[in-house]
């Protein structure tokens, strides 16, 4: 996985949004002051039809740790009353690590996390009181309750929280991660889904693998992985084979379901969040015995 922290200083970079396509073109000059109005309209109408709408992603909703990066996050059922979440890897936790095989759950926490917003400039800080659900098993996640509500980090930091997609996302799909450590912003492609990716003594399931432009670095670890197309968060930046090794700390490997392993140097990786909603109740609370959850249990 990726270093939390790196040795040498980086420039703190800014990514400029992608908006839509430019708008219709004006009616041409012969056409009667009559006829001008409903070609402007048909071609408004195509241009609607046929161009994606397109979400700006920026670090509005994003969170900088003391070693990694994150994002404040909402699931399909929570509502503006619940205490809101801040999610990250499971293996930037303040506590270490956890180990294969463990799964930590409603233990309490005081940790704070630096509120950015559209320009990854500092709004404040939010605090957590306790970690909801974390592991290193099968997934790599962090999701810390905090003690302010949805509707108060609105009220006082003008920001919304970043949804959740219930969905599995689909390769080829137009991806940003999105660092509030380093206030970078990377853009690639989803590439494809890994059946098993070992670090260490650490396995995870359906990892996302990204196109070579994600180059992402020690401190990006727990950045949102964010739809272009949708602005929904899909995964979590977690970790790299940075030297080329085989299956070892920070150069992760993909193993096939026949047992084939692979390299890819220089290739990044992040593990998806979906199956995250599928564990939480009404009132933001894990239920790791819900229909459908498939999240490890201790």
């Amino acid at each position: 996985m990726p270093r939390p922290l790196v040795a040498t200083s980086a420039a703190l970079l800014l990514a400029a949004a992608t908006l839509a396509g430019a708008g219709p073109a004006m009616a041409s000059n012969h056409q009667s002051e009559a006829k001008q109005p409903v070609a402007a309209s048909q071609r408004a109408e195509a241009k609607k039809t046929s161009t994606p709408q397109v979400k700006a992603v920026s670090f509005a909703g994003t969170v900088a740790l003391s070693n990694c990066s994150g994002s404040i996050v909402r699931m399909p059922n929570s509502a503006d009353t619940d205490p809101a979440f801040v999610m990250s890897n499971g293996h930037c936790l303040e506590t270490g690590m956890p180990d294969p095989g463990e799964v930590i759950v409603d233990q309490p926490s005081t940790r704070s996390f630096t509120v950015l917003n559209s320009a990854g400039s500092s709004l404040g800080t939010v605090r957590a009181s306790k970690i909801a659900y974390a592991t290193m098993t099968d997934t790599d996640v962090s999701l810390y309750q905090l003690s302010s509500t949805y509707a108060q980090i609105k009220s006082r930091f003008n920001i919304d929280a970043l949804s959740v997609s219930p969905d599995h996302p689909v390769a080829g799909t137009a991806i940003k991660v999105v660092s509030g450590y380093w206030k970078k912003i990377y853009s690639c492609n989803a590439d494809a889904f890994v059946y098993e990716l070992h670090e260490g003594g650490w396995v995870w399931k359906d990892s996302l693998r990204y196109t070579s432009s994600c180059n992402t670095i020690g401190g990006t670890s727990g950045s949102p992985v964010v739809d272009a197309t949708t602005g929904k968060v899909v995964a979590i930046n977690n970790t790299g084979n940075e030297s080329g090794g085989t299956c070892t700390m920070n150069n992760p490997c993909e193993v096939d379901q026949s047992g084939n392993v692979t390299v890819r140097q220089g290739i990044n990786y992040a593990q998806q969040t979906y199956q995250i909603t599928k564990c939480v109740a009404t009132g933001n609370k894990i239920d790791l015995n819900l229909p459908g959850c498939v999240l490890p249990r201790p």
